[in-house]
């Protein structure tokens, strides 16, 4: 009841965003216990799908056509992720909430402001919104499933610093598949219906292990150490994330958190889930999946962005030193833009309009740290580049996505080591890759393998 009247007490106040009424919002039961939340929910959309299928299994869901085909299969629609919606216009939905009305509702620690990433993950598992009770309980649950195997702990002492973050992250998960209880339960002979729930404790064990393997992929890679500091059970997902890379800044961990929790799904299609479910749908347990996502994370075309416009921020400081004005820096931009280079950070492959994950990095940093030369940078160029884009006429989206503003954050309070950036975009994005793949399990969706056809097929189809 106290948990119920602070939430009305918090939508009560005025927001420029629209929250949905009091009386929609699905709340949690009381049990802490998730997976048994998860075992009442499973069997009645279990059902709900089943009936659903029954009803309209031969419907027809939108049209492909040739360009959808030879581009990357864009804007197909031929998936299913319970988790999140991504809405051109409205922008990422997490289970029909967006982030500010996550903002809201979602439990935070005491005295903190960002919303915590245990809270979205029993979100996007449920549906529901958790309570404090329940998002303490998946943090020390989290907490006591870290430890990392000896074998784990010992080849990524033994990796050379040379060696990419991204390469050191992957291997370390794959490795860990050695104890997946959902291999060793399938070699078994477990009955297909209760495949989930083996997919749900490697889950847990993998996204409780991630920051420890982070942590060591960090001190490893940038301190010449493999000292961490030891789990804190008592303590938050993200505050032990930041204690064992080495940082006490209590901004910092509320920037951690509120960067776990924005860049933990983005619905089906982003290569990382896509690649995740692509794999997990041949039966391969979660840590080889998950492994698998991080070698397309580590793409320059998804996870590596937000390298890249720090990049291009650096270029523009060098060119027009610390004393440009905005007329110096349009002049940047459309020299960019002639040289046939993209501004990077700007344009999505769905979205067509400011990035919502953007937005709320820039409320923090207007709160947190409003003279850091980056962010006054980064926010002289959201000011001039989107008007320029539309002029130039090429842009289907001319607005900053989530990867123009993380780098000046993440720089602000001293990590500046950019190859490691994409490794905590890893550790955030096994929320939402998991709670699919656990439902993709429940659900009993099968081995994904569409049809393909050659170029002649293609041409023949339309004599």
């Amino acid at each position: 009841m106290a948990l119920m009247k602070a939430i009305a007490s918090r939508l009560a106040q005025p927001t420029k965003h629209v929250l949905p009424a009091l009386s929609t919002v699905r709340f949690a039961s009381d049990s802490t216990n998730l997976k048994d939340v998860m075992a009442n929910l499973v069997p009645e959309f279990q059902k709900t799908v089943k009936e659903f299928r029954s009803k309209h299994g031969n419907t027809k869901v939108g049209e492909v056509t040739v360009d959808m085909m030879y581009g990357g299969m864009r804007g197909i629609k031929g998936l299913v992720t319970e988790t999140s919606v991504l809405d051109p216009d409205e922008g990422i939905r997490f289970r029909g909430y967006s982030i500010p009305e996550c903002q809201k509702l979602l439990p935070t620690v005491a005295g903190g402001k960002e919303m915590l990433p245990e809270g979205l993950f029993w979100l996007l598992l449920t549906g529901d919104i958790p309570t404090d009770a329940q998002v303490k309980a998946v943090s020390k649950e989290w907490a006591n499933r870290a430890d990392l195997p000896a074998h784990v702990v010992t080849m990524l002492k033994n990796f050379p610093s040379t060696l990419h973050p991204m390469a050191q992250f992957s291997a370390a998960i794959t490795a860990c598949n050695h104890d997946s209880k959902f291999k060793q339960a399938y070699t078994e002979g477990v009955r297909k219906n209760v495949y989930w729930e083996y997919f749900y404790e490697d889950a847990m064990d993998l996204i409780a292990k991630l920051p420890t393997i982070a942590a060591l992929v960090y001190r490893n890679t940038y301190k010449n150490s493999s000292s961490i500091c030891p789990i804190d059970t008592d303590k938050d997902w993200s505050f032990n994330f930041t204690k064992m890379l080495g940082y006490d800044d209590a901004q910092f961990t509320e920037l951690i958190r509120l960067y776990l929790t924005i860049h933990s799904d983005h619905e089906g299609g982003n290569v990382s889930a896509h690649t995740c479910h692509l794999v997990a749908s041949a039966l391969s347990d979660p840590y080889l999946s998950f492994g698998a996502a991080m070698n397309g994370l580590a793409g320059p075309l998804h996870g590596l962005a937000n390298q890249e416009v720090l990049v291009w921020l650096d270029g523009c400081v060098s060119a027009l030193g610390d004393n440009w004005t905005e007329q110096d820096l349009k002049n940047y931009v459309w020299n960019t833009l002639k040289s046939g280079v993209v501004v990077p950070g700007y344009g999505h492959a769905v979205l067509r309009k400011t990035d919502p994950r953007y937005t709320c990095q820039r409320e923090f940093a207007l709160e947190q740290m409003p003279e850091d030369p980056g962010f006054k940078l980064v926010s002289a160029v959201y000011k001039v580049v989107p008007d320029i884009l539309l002029e130039q006429g090429k842009a289907k989206n001319p607005w900053p996505n989530v990867d123009a503003h993380s780098g000046v954050l993440l720089q602000h309070y001293g990590m500046t080591e950019r190859n490691y950036y994409t490794v905590l975009f890893g550790v955030s994005r096994a929320l939402g890759c998991m709670a699919s793949c656990i439902w993709d399990r429940a659900l009993g969706l099968p081995l994904e393998r569409p049809k393909s056809l050659s170029t002649e097929h293609l041409m023949k189809m339309f004599k």
